[in-house]
């Protein structure tokens, strides 16, 4: 058995970062921006009033002066003259300041009066103006890689990009094996169970801005395991579900290095998930994951998705921990580390509280769906009390 940081680091050498695509900037939310986007245009493009009122020349903002309005700015058509002294230009917000007015008199600074307005003695302040460029100027960097996010795209459309270069999408193939799988909706014999561990780790590889494919479940024959793999080739990721341990019946891994693949390593010190596989196969990586629901899920955390974050060239792809402190003592754990199913609670200072669950068996599923965090114990981790700082990893979507 290796360590988790060991198996990790395997994990993570095998993965490199996938092909560059063009998109369009409507379809690239979610996308990983592969190379930096430069913007096209200054924004704003021109001195821009950030107030409703009157534009005037700077030295004319004093209370109680009378100015002679000679015309309109509002959005999309801006006052072409030139405002000299004594002269102002009603004025909205976004529109172009023009030539002459060094300030914006706010409107519930001024009266109108016919084609005068007086601005009264609390009129002062300002200027109330958006430079040109005080977001961003023309050839200004948007940097790479990253995920982008709805606010990201809303910023590149202002810097007049429609189109993006985006890393490829990975295409992950999920794969249960066993005789004694069905899938939801079809009617189990008295020995068999649903399919359940590939539905979450699809939709997780998706979450991550993968491609997921469920593959037909693979039975217990070295036929049908092979023809499933064989599907499934085209794929950057593989990751089989079961049939990973040393049973009679576990035939991923000798069905897979009589293909060909590269073993990276098996076993890992951990729980739930000991019997993880992983090395590459043709032109794929592949996982070959436990068979109980938790342990596959745990591995998906641990493994799955960090080798997505790699072919998408994000940086530091590993799980990011997180601290918080026990909620109540835990036992001494033992030579392997232990992930367990906890709920996060409010903490007293600044850290939350976390508690493990009681019931740790690896195949409740009931169990993780309550979870929303892995405490974890390290290897030979003695006896904590209650408030010990603790390290943890969210789930559910929670960044990590």
């Amino acid at each position: 058995m290796i360590s988790v940081e060991a198996a990790l680091e395997k994990v993570l050498a095998l993965c490199a970062p996938l092909g560059v695509e063009t998109v369009a900037l409507p379809e690239a939310a979610g996308r990983v921006l592969a190379e930096p986007a430069r913007a096209r245009i200054t924004q704003p493009p021109f001195d821009a009033s950030a107030m409703d009122g009157y534009a005037i020349a700077a030295d004319d903002l004093r209370p109680g002066a009378r100015l002679r309005v000679v015309g309109e700015s509002r959005a999309g058509h801006a006052f072409a003259g030139h405002v000299g002294a004594g002269e102002a230009v009603r004025i909205f917000t976004g529109a172009a300041v023009p030539e002459g007015a060094g300030t914006v008199a706010i409107q519930e600074d001024t009266t109108r009066s016919g084609d005068h307005v007086i601005l009264s003695d609390s009129a002062g302040g300002g200027p109330h103006i958006r430079r040109a460029g005080d977001d961003f100027n023309e050839g200004d960097s948007f940097p790479a890689p990253r995920v982008l996010r709805p606010a990201d795209l809303a910023l590149l459309a202002a810097m007049n990009i429609p189109e993006l270069r985006v890393t490829r999408r990975p295409i992950v193939a999920v794969i249960a094996t066993g005789d004694e799988l069905v899938m939801p909706g079809e009617t189990p014999h008295s020995d068999q169970i649903i399919a359940s561990n590939t539905f979450a780790l699809k939709a997780m590889a998706e979450a991550e801005g993968a491609e997921a494919r469920l593959m037909p479940i693979a039975r217990d024959s070295e036929a049908s395991l092979r023809t499933v793999l064989e599907l499934a080739a085209d794929a950057d990721l593989i990751v089989t579900v079961g049939g990973a341990s040393v049973g009679d019946h576990d035939l991923v891994g000798p069905v897979a290095e009589a293909m060909g693949m590269e073993r990276a390593f098996y076993k890992v010190a951990m729980r739930p998930g000991k019997p993880l596989m992983a090395g590459r196969l043709g032109g794929s990586v592949m996982l070959g994951l436990p068979g109980n629901p938790v342990s596959a899920v745990v591995c998906g955390q641990l493994f799955m998705l960090p080798a997505l974050r790699a072919m998408l060239g994000l940086p530091a792809p590993a799980p990011r921990l997180r601290r918080a402190r026990l909620a109540c003592a835990v036992e001494a754990n033992g030579p392997r580390a232990h992930y367990m199913r906890a709920r996060l609670e409010p903490g007293a200072g600044d850290l939350a509280a976390i508690a493990p669950f009681e019931r740790q068996d690896s195949a409740l599923l009931s169990v993780l769906g309550t979870a929303d965090a892995l405490l974890l114990r390290p290897p030979e981790d003695p006896a904590r009390p209650a408030g010990h700082e603790v390290l943890y990893l969210p789930l559910h979507g929670v960044d990590t």
